[in-house]
């Protein structure tokens, strides 16, 4: 049986695509699409539906929230800090899958970063 074999895409609107394209490859490194398609590392990847009124990410309208795997969460905390963007952690957020940290993009979209627990977090 044909099977889907990874991500090949995440589209979604923005009210200014071209400062969002360049805040995403400034403060996580994402290529923008205008110059190249990102070329990710390979690794594990969720997809998994959240019920319809889901307080995880946000605002009860928000539809999606993007999670990004890192290889340095800490390192990316110093650097998003350092860049005046505010990070967000619970405990209750990690867990033996990782841990995780919460930013919010320039228009408001949720975006969590995480170390999978197969890079040694715990």
């Amino acid at each position: 049986m044909a099977k889907v074999t990874g991500i090949g895409g995440v589209f979604f609107r923005a009210r200014d695509p071209k400062a969002l394209a360049a805040w995403y490859e400034r403060h996580l490194g994402i290529d923008d699409i205008a110059q190249t398609v990102w070329s990710q590392q390979a690794g594990p990847t969720v997809f998994a539906p959240f019920a319809a009124d889901t307080d995880y990410f946000g605002r009860a309208e928000q539809q999606f929230m993007l999670n990004f795997r890192v290889d340095d969460l800490d390192g990316f905390m110093a650097a998003l800090q350092a860049a005046g963007i505010a990070v967000e952690t619970r405990a209750e957020w990690d867990s033996e899958v990782g841990r995780f940290c919460r930013i919010h993009d320039p228009e408001g979209n949720p975006v969590e970063l995480w170390q999978p627990a197969s890079d040694g977090t715990r």
